[in-house]
C-alpha cells in the first residue's frame, strides 16, 4: 500500500493538486463525474482524508497501458 498522505490528515485540493500532477479543476470534474478520490464536505469546504487519497492511489496501479 502506498502511503504518500498523512492517513489522519484532512487536505485541501490546492495543497494535493500539485503533488499528484493534476489541476484543481481536474479535482472538480472528478468530483462530479464520482472517478476521483473518496471527498469530505465540510459545510463549504471539500476536504481529502489522507487515507483515502492513499487507497485511491493504489487503485490506479496498472501493468498494461491497456488497462
Amino acid at each position: 500500500m502506498v502511503t504518500v498522505f498523512e492517513s489522519t490528515r484532512l487536505y485541501g485540493q490546492k495543497e494535493i493538486a500539485p503533488l499528484l500532477g493534476k489541476s484543481e479543476a481536474w479535482f472538480e470534474r472528478a468530483r462530479w463525474a464520482g472517478t476521483g478520490p473518496a471527498f469530505r464536505k465540510i459545510g463549504r469546504s471539500v476536504r481529502y482524508l489522507g487515507a483515502d487519497l492513499n487507497a485511491w492511489l493504489d487503485q490506479q496501479a496498472r501493468k498494461s497501458t491497456s488497462a
